[in-house]
């Protein structure tokens, strides 16, 4: 009988940072112990709390254990799992009050998250359909088979007023109407896993801790449009997510849950697995359908719509994988119980990726509408080091970045494209006051040069042209007339650019330039960086009455560029440095700044 469970992370995340080795040991341990029997471990998803990694939960306690190291797995089976005694040093310290141990939900991160399309990651096992099943799997989907028609599904997905997850937020359920409403002997379902935006991992831990949530929702959107047919376009750099979902869809072909006859409904509905190369561009749907079809991923001239020809010619429809993942919550509970959560115009709830200057960075699932001071400062533990908010970029390099003065907004599609921003897939990338908003923008249009795929001049050319104005500035050689220059560039990419990833390439140099315009002026006025970044700008300076003479800071400078003897100061020749900063990390004193 089993008594215990005990779950590992086996997330991306976690697995990297060591998370095999502790199972591993886990059961090296148990069996050891003689409790192997009554001790199940099951490997899950990510739990989204990736900074605390590798993390454990024991149940029925409910016990959270965080930066779980092999060598301490040995206390952890003698003293819990034998003894009944929770080994205190390792448990999360929020999970900490007094004497009491409290559950997870009740912490800063997890209380005020709504999970829904993250519902079972963390609490299955995703190699398991069995465990699936347990907790309501497939239920939607027999649901729809045996009592609802196609029309009906649609209307169901159209009342729940869900949007696309994966950037535009286009109604879910008139994307399934249209499709529905071609007439073509092929239609097919397919699936965006191509996550491409820096930061963002969404969609793998998705993947990685409930494939079959993606499998039922395809098979749903086939039975609602007419398609017997479905591809997930998924990143060959997922290896864990690619193989749970290939054990997923064996299982659910196997179970008579995917093919032939599926339920004995007389529907069938069959799913391929396509791996993309790692191009940014194959996220844009048209260009995604053009790769599965076996050709250079670009992008096609809309309209056509997909809905109307889209995968080999044929009426099709695309979702990304967390837009899939609500969709058997909402055929189960109903359209009322989510729309119901979220605003106005954006129902439900919103996947983000929290990472940069966080102090919780992973993964959260936030009701629409959550404010960004709730998410930074409440979910992400705020900002390490006692350091200053200054920005949040969501929406990677198609969004925009998000200054102090607009901490306050509600987080929903509308609120993000009116502070020029966007929702995207859900990356949400926080800055201190030691970034500098120039280099951001040059950050981000420089990753949208590298994965331009050419074939428009707007795009290949203008993001380049821009890059270059930012690079200029950022050496303390641009112009007023550059500034000017550079939004009337950003616009004309905008509206001449052939897809997406063209349209949206200026939105992180218009949002900076609108939000941080006076950076941009220090860089061109004044020659200086204000948030002490470009390197161009900046001078590594001695302070006589801090400096020691101790000669650390020159016995690691790589170009020999300071002088002084033992005991006197030293001095720094400007024409030598190289501004790799080793000497002020080098110097215990506090003697060197850099302005």
């Amino acid at each position: 009988m089993i008594r215990s469970h005990v779950m590992v992370c086996g997330g991306t995340g976690c697995t990297s940072s060591g998370s095999e080795a502790i199972i591993r040991e886990l059961e090296k341990n148990l069996s050891k112990a003689g409790i192997s029997d009554e001790v199940k471990i099951v490997k899950t998803g990510c739990f989204g709390l990736c900074a605390l990694g590798p993390i454990m939960i024991v149940y029925p306690e409910g016990t959270f254990y965080s930066m779980v190291k092999v060598e301490d797995v040995p206390e952890i089976v003698t003293e819990h799992l034998l003894k009944g005694r929770v080994v205190t040093r390792l448990v999360y310290e929020e999970t900490i009050h007094g004497d009491e141990i409290v559950s997870l939900e009740e912490t800063g991160f997890y209380k005020k998250q709504k999970r829904v399309a993250l519902r079972n990651c963390g609490l299955i096992n995703p190699e398991d359909i069995n465990e699936y099943i347990a907790f309501d799997g497939y239920q939607a989907l027999a649901k729809v088979l045996t009592e609802m028609s196609p029309d009906d599904v649609i209307d169901v997905m159209k009342a729940s007023g869900l949007r696309g997850r994966g950037g535009a937020g286009f109604p879910t359920g008139m994307k399934w109407s249209f499709a529905k409403a071609s007439v073509n002997d092929q239609k097919y379902v397919c699936c965006n896993a191509d996550e491409g935006d820096p930061g963002a991992f969404m969609d793998r831990s998705i993947l990685e801790g409930d494939p079959h949530a993606l499998i039922e929702a395809m098979c749903i959107a086939g039975y609602a449009i007419g398609a017997t047919k479905g591809f997930v376009y998924v990143r060959a750099e997922y290896p864990i997510a690619v193989h749970r979902l290939e054990i997923a869809v064996g299982q659910a072909k196997e179970m008579g849950l995917l093919g032939e006859n599926i339920l004995d409904s007389g529907f069938s509905f069959d799913l391929e697995l396509r791996l993309g190369a790692g191009a940014f561009v194959c996220g844009e749907e048209t260009a995604l359908m053009t790769s599965i079809e076996g050709h250079r991923g670009e992008p096609r001239p809309r309209p056509p719509f997909p809905a109307v020809k889209g995968l080999f010619g044929k009426p099709t429809v695309l979702n990304n994988v967390e837009t899939y993942a609500n969709i058997p919550q909402i055929i189960l509970k109903g359209a009322d119980w989510f729309s119901s959560i979220g605003t106005e115009k954006s129902k439900g709830t919103k996947v983000f990726a929290l990472g940069g200057k966080i102090t919780n960075t992973g993964l959260v699932e936030v009701p629409m509408g959550t404010t960004l001071r709730e998410i930074v400062e409440e979910i992400g533990g705020g900002i390490p080091g006692g350091k200053k908010f200054k920005s949040a970029q969501t929406g990677g390099p198609s969004g925009g970045c998000i200054p102090a003065s607009h901490m306050d907004i509600e987080i929903d599609y509308d609120n993000l494209l009116a502070i020029g921003s966007m929702m995207g897939s859900g990356g949400l990338i926080v800055m201190d006051e030691t970034t500098c908003m120039v280099d951001i923008a040059k950050f981000f249009l420089e990753f949208t040069v590298d994965e331009s795929c050419g074939k428009c001049t707007p795009c290949r050319i203008g993001t380049k042209r821009l890059y270059e104005m930012l690079d200029k500035i950022s050496k303390g050689k641009g112009t007023m007339s550059d500034l000017d220059k550079m939004e009337e560039l950003c616009y004309h990419i905008k509206e001449n650019s052939l897809c997406g990833l063209g349209q949206t390439a200026a939105n992180p140099v218009l949002s900076t330039l609108r939000f941080f315009r006076d950076e941009y002026i220090a860089h061109v006025q004044d020659k200086r960086c204000p948030a002490g970044v470009c390197k161009d700008l900046l001078s590594y300076l001695i302070i006589p009455e801090k400096c020691r003479g101790c000669t650390a800071c020159a016995r690691v400078c790589p170009t020999g560029a300071i002088s002084g003897s033992v005991k006197q100061v030293h001095l720094i020749d400007q024409a030598k440095c190289i501004k790799c900063g080793a000497c002020m990390e080098k110097c215990r004193f506090d003697a060197i700044i850099k302005q």
